[in-house]
């Protein structure tokens, strides 16, 4: 669930898009139009989220929309948008989008719900995912974890931080929609708290905690679970 289709008229907007996307380990795809953009969809199905302008040339943001959802109802759609307006966001709601995120906007907030709508679709189709990457054995629907065939102990909380990594497939989340998805939107704690925790879990599961190849730090912003696959070294 890692593709994501781009379809922005504004060269600049879309290259940065692009780019932040990308360096969250999303496979992008890009369109400066509606039309191509559709053409673009119907050849990769398997696009986990579109991000969709409004304002496009020949036919708009809405339409689109629209006709994607007339044939597709699972893919995630965010319309992108300098304009303000409350009705203009009942109408991209209304026409099937799933999100709306007003220009201009930063690439941690555009990623950060790019990351919850994809967690809300995994949700709802992945309550028995399994993976089995790296030596170590994640059970979603048991909570159980094994590392070379050994069962490894985590606490609640640990469990719940590796559980969002594990299921983001590759792409990296950050530490504040840890901290919310993990301990709440009302904690008061220490945020660091996110940070000791997976130090925690990379004692447990890493084959070098020094030198952590499964939970990747993504710096400035987070962490991301490594699905690339070890060697039997751990490298």
């Amino acid at each position: 669930m890692n593709k994501i289709l781009v379809i922005e008229d504004e060269e600049n907007i879309r290259g940065f898009i692009l780019v932040n996307l990308k360096r969250f380990g999303y496979q992008v795809f890009e369109a400066e139009s509606a039309e191509d953009g559709l053409k673009i969809y119907e050849q990769n199905e398997d696009i986990s989220v579109i991000l969709l302008d409004v304002m496009l040339p020949g036919m708009d943001g809405f339409q689109a929309c629209q006709q994607i959802r007339e044939k597709d109802q699972s893919v995630g759609i965010i319309m992108l948008t300098a304009k303000t307006q409350e009705m203009d966001k009942v109408h991209g709601l209304m026409n099937g989008a799933d999100d709306y995120v007003i220009k201009p906007f930063s690439p941690n907030e555009l990623v950060a719900r790019v990351q919850s709508l994809m967690r809300r679709m995994r949700s709802a189709t992945n309550s028995s995912l399994k993976n089995e990457t790296h030596g170590v054995k994640v059970d979603l629907q048991k909570r159980i974890v094994k590392k070379d065939g050994v069962h490894i102990d985590l606490s609640p909380i640990e469990f719940s931080v590796l559980e969002l990594l594990v299921t983001a497939q590759g792409s990296a989340i950050s530490r504040n929609d840890l901290l919310d998805e993990v301990w709440g939107l009302n904690f008061a704690g220490d945020p660091k708290v996110v940070d000791v925790n997976i130090r925690r879990i990379r004692q447990k599961i890493e084959y070098d905690p020094s030198n952590p190849k499964m939970i990747e730090t993504v710096w400035g912003f987070g962490y991301r679970w490594n699905d690339k696959g070890l060697d039997t070294n751990g490298n």
